[in-house]
């Protein structure tokens, strides 16, 4: 008989990306089931406590975060393990300071600090996009937003959509999908409750395909603006050896049954290749949002010497 999911984290199988050291404890934050993969992710209380240093041991983040102070893409989280993934906006309003989780050219998570303006939106690559039930397009990106619909054809069931209290008082029909929608079956003996959805991107452009990049409103959830995935296009590679670099698309490979291979230039011009899947778009001509320390561009252990001693003289 299966004992279920583990719900422990030894601290030397941790993520690397997490910098936690090894002689501070046997275990490590596990994170919760959410929007990211766990390899992948980087836990609230790992973010607070060992890059702000906003909080010395588990309890003061506990104490941070059950204020409701922390809000992760526009939405408080009060889970210390709440996985918090690439392009996330983490905002805090008491400090009034906001953070947008990108790689740094060596695959870690950097602490990179945006003005107000950036924090209003989040990139999302889109993954899938197909239609649902009724012919609704729908997407779903990177950070598992989609938009599915729970529906029924049964005489003894109706669909009941409860959205914000706003919407609801204006009598918008089409407005809740800005608030939280549920989707509740009503039968002749009991209430069912058929999904809840939080995330809805619903009816998008019919010219976004898969590996494009669309720019998400992080309050009401609607796409703003989007950036197809093409030659000329600058991306930042988000998996594989050349992880956190920014460069701009040369061309693509395409091999039958392999992966597809992208080529890339960065801003020195040296170049480097990765798989089609490591490639997240980020503008067009510019970036669409700021770039941490370095710009993307990965220098050599020489040139990283070079640099420290130039700055060391000056």
């Amino acid at each position: 008989m299966g004992r279920g999911p583990k719900k422990h984290q030894k601290r030397l199988s941790a993520p690397s990306h997490w910098l936690l050291d090894k002689l501070s404890g046997v275990y490590a934050p596990k994170p919760s089931p959410g929007p990211h993969k766990q390899r992948d992710c980087l836990p609230l209380i790992v973010f607070i406590r060992n890059r702000l240093k906003y909080a010395l041991n588990y309890r003061e983040t506990k104490a941070i975060l059950m204020q409701r102070l922390i809000k992760v893409d526009g939405k408080v989280r009060t889970d210390m393990t709440f996985p918090t993934g690439f392009m996330d906006v983490i905002s805090i309003e008491k400090t009034g300071e906001n953070f947008r989780l990108i790689y740094d050219t060596k695959g870690r998570f950097t602490v990179h600090r945006i003005q107000n303006e950036e924090a209003t939106f989040k990139l999302g690559k889109v993954k899938r996009v197909q239609l649902g039930r009724g012919g609704i397009p729908f997407l779903v990106t990177h950070d598992a937003r989609t938009g599915l619909i729970a529906t029924t054809t049964s005489p003894h069931f109706f669909v009941l959509y409860i959205s914000s209290p706003a919407a609801t008082q204006a009598g918008d029909r089409h407005a809740r999908i800005k608030g939280r929608l549920m989707c509740v079956g009503v039968g002749p003996r009991k209430t069912r409750l058929l999904s809840v959805l939080q995330r809805l991107i619903r009816y998008p452009d019919p010219l976004i395909k898969v590996n494009d990049t669309v720019k998400i409103d992080v309050e009401t959830g609607k796409i703003i603006d989007f950036v197809k995935f093409d030659t000329g296009a600058l991306a930042m590679i988000t998996g594989g050896r050349n992880m956190g670099r920014v460069g701009v698309i040369t061309h693509r490979e395409r091999h039958d049954g392999g992966f597809a291979i992208v080529h890339l230039k960065d801003a020195l011009d040296n170049t480097f290749t990765t798989r089609e899947s490591n490639v997240f778009i980020i503008g067009q001509d510019k970036p669409l949002i700021s770039l941490p320390k370095g710009k993307g561009v990965k220098l050599t252990i020489a040139e990283e010497r070079d640099k420290r001693r130039a700055q060391a003289t000056q």
